[in-house]
């Protein structure tokens, strides 16, 4: 079942990707996430350095691939459809929010042309970003998504993939009522720290305020690889200023300004 129709009107052309299913357990999408293309190492690279977006679409169409996505935002704000909304396309992998592991039958998968860490995490364009502003408050109104269930890839996959990354200018999005945000916090003097090797039940509170926030970590009650990389992840989203994985009076206090904001009540006690 190839896309024939767009299902956003600011769709400038069909792309059809044979890489899609049924949503399971989910009549309708209620998360956006957001990715960004890449691009691969080895003989493929300099390919997706001349011609980033096409190459992502030759390889999001691509049989072989069994990835896809249904929507791309070219640097020049070109929106390119894949699969229809009422699919399921194959965008998130091994990934999970709020309890949901199935997040490709509950999400829209946007992928935003750009080649990513690995050659500097170029800026995103203005035109991209206003394109992909639009194409996220039409899909919000059309299937009655929460701006708060708009999330990155490494939000849902901590440790394991890293984009939009930390230039994505999440603050601008949320301005124009796209995605959760509050303004990052300061450090407070003398706040507390935890870091990878810490244990006791302040990093299980920590570990509970995280998965109440929406992240998928385990409350072992030891700051592990997993705390770690959600801790990474939260602050490639919300407190961009410095990615280390210490849990920081910074990143407790944008934590918990989020709950707050997010409508969460949390007593966790960190």
């Amino acid at each position: 079942m190839l896309i024939e129709t767009p299902d956003c009107p600011l769709v400038a052309e069909l792309c059809p990707s044979p890489n899609h299913g049924e949503r399971i357990g989910c009549a309708a999408p209620d998360m956006i996430l957001l990715h960004y293309t890449g691009a691969p190492s080895g003989e493929q690279r300099a390919a997706w350095l001349a011609d980033p977006g096409g190459q992502a679409l030759a390889w999001l169409i691509n049989p072989a691939a069994s990835v896809s996505a249904h929507y791309v935002v070219h640097e020049d704000g070109r929106i390119v459809q894949l699969v229809s909304e009422a699919r399921r396309a194959w965008h998130a992998g091994l990934a999970s929010w709020r309890g949901a592991t199935d997040i490709n039958s509950c999400s829209i998968g946007i992928e935003i042309v750009n080649l990513g860490h690995e050659a500097g995490l170029p800026d995103f364009p203005p035109a991209q970003v206003a394109a992909v502003i639009a194409l996220c408050k039409s899909a919000m109104a059309r299937q009655g998504i929460a701006p708060k269930r708009v999330l990155a890839h490494s939000d849902v996959a901590p440790g394991r993939k890293v984009d939009p990354g930390e230039r994505f200018p999440w603050d601008a999005l949320a301005r124009d009522g796209v995605g959760l945000w509050t303004p990052e916090a300061q450090a407070a003097p003398n706040g507390r720290v935890y870091r990878e090797g810490d244990e006791g039940q302040p990093v299980r509170a920590l570990q509970a305020m995280f998965a109440m926030f929406g992240y998928g970590v385990q409350m072992t009650g030891v700051f592990d690889a997993q705390t770690k990389a959600v801790v990474e992840a939260f602050q490639r989203h919300w407190r961009r200023s410095r990615i280390d994985g210490i849990a920081d009076a910074s990143t407790l206090a944008t934590l918990r300004d989020l709950i707050a904001a997010s409508g969460v009540s949390h007593s966790a006690g960190v």
